[in-house]
């Protein structure tokens, strides 16, 4: 792990974190119509800023465990020099006065917000990541995640299941669904069978908040799954292309019809108080939200662009 040198030093690189979306927490659905709440969470920060807010997003602390509520777009690893959760763990860890060194159980994708797990013994590290292998293979779902999405299911709750693979699109890889992947393809490992339970906990206006239990790994598994469900999460700038619309009926695209950034009809961008040229800036709302350990689950509450969101649609916020 990098030093609290480095980790300054990756800090000052850091353009994408949310920690600038903690105003918008408090701000009404109103308020974005002077300055967008969703602008800040990709504003530059400091270092001292950066591990502030990691500071401050300790949900749970026991033991050798320790969880955060990691805002979206801090990566978990990264290259040297950049910034990254792990290159900023020794920094934190002296600020937790914690002796151990600090070690990453689970956690979210870039994109994602939500909990990551966190271990300062390598005993306690194996322990939780192999209960996480055991409960995938007994058929149950560890990990519980909130969405926000624009369409709502035809079903209230059901399941995903497809395979997924990368394939390369010009200079972009993506990650794409297969619907019946051979036994070949499976077996090489060039697709996996994934697999992802949905609820819907509430609707209005054509957006709904969904309950995800993915029980495979796959990297961006959520968000094509949303699409297969013809209801992408808001904030996808790199997926939701592949659902277009005729006369308000939902349809996918070719995987080649790819777009920069999701397009939202003009009473949705209203209700959110955005314009179209503001929408690039409108981050994932895909939340971790709980964690079964042994001992009991463990949640992270929604970050405040998320909740923002909510109360703009007039979703549950429970």
């Amino acid at each position: 792990m990098a030093g609290t040198g480095s980790a300054a030093a990756a800090a000052r690189g850091l353009a994408r974190v949310g920690a600038g979306a903690r105003a918008a927490g408090s701000a009404g659905p109103g308020a974005a119509r002077g300055g967008s709440p969703y602008m800040g969470w990709r504003r530059l920060l400091g270092p001292k800023e950066t591990l502030r807010l990691l500071e401050g997003s300790v949900v749970h602390r026991e033991g050798a465990v320790l969880a955060l509520n990691k805002p979206p777009g801090l990566p978990v690893l990264g290259r040297p020099g950049d910034l990254s959760l792990d290159a900023l763990l020794p920094a934190l860890r002296q600020r937790l006065g914690l002796a151990a060194e600090l070690h990453v159980v689970k956690a979210p994708a870039r994109v994602y917000s939500g909990l990551v797990l966190l271990s300062s013994c390598y005993h306690t590290t194996k322990k939780l990541q192999q209960f996480f292998t055991n409960a995938r293979l007994r058929g149950q779902y560890p990990a519980t995640y909130r969405a926000i999405t624009v369409g709502i299911p035809t079903e209230v709750e059901g399941e995903i299941h497809t395979g997924l693979c990368w394939q390369q699109h010009g200079d972009r890889a993506m990650v794409v669904p297969v619907p019946a992947p051979g036994r070949r393809s499976l077996a090489r490992k060039d697709v996996k069978s994934t697999l992802t339970r949905y609820r819907v906990l509430g609707t209005v206006g054509g957006c709904a908040l969904l309950q995800l239990q993915p029980r495979t790994a796959f990297p961006e598994q959520l968000q094509v799954h949303l699409t297969l469900l013809l209801c992408p999460a808001l904030g996808d700038h790199k997926h939701s292309s592949r659902v277009g619309r005729v006369l308000g009926v939902p349809f996918l695209t070719p995987e080649t019809a790819l777009t920069n950034t999701q397009v939202l009809d003009k009473e949705l961008l209203s209700r959110l108080g955005l314009s179209p040229q503001q929408l690039h800036y409108l981050p994932l709302h895909i939340h971790l939200q709980e964690l079964v350990l042994p001992e009991g689950p463990l949640c992270a509450p929604p970050p405040p662009h998320f909740l923002h969101t909510l109360r703009c649609l007039g979703l549950p916020e429970h």
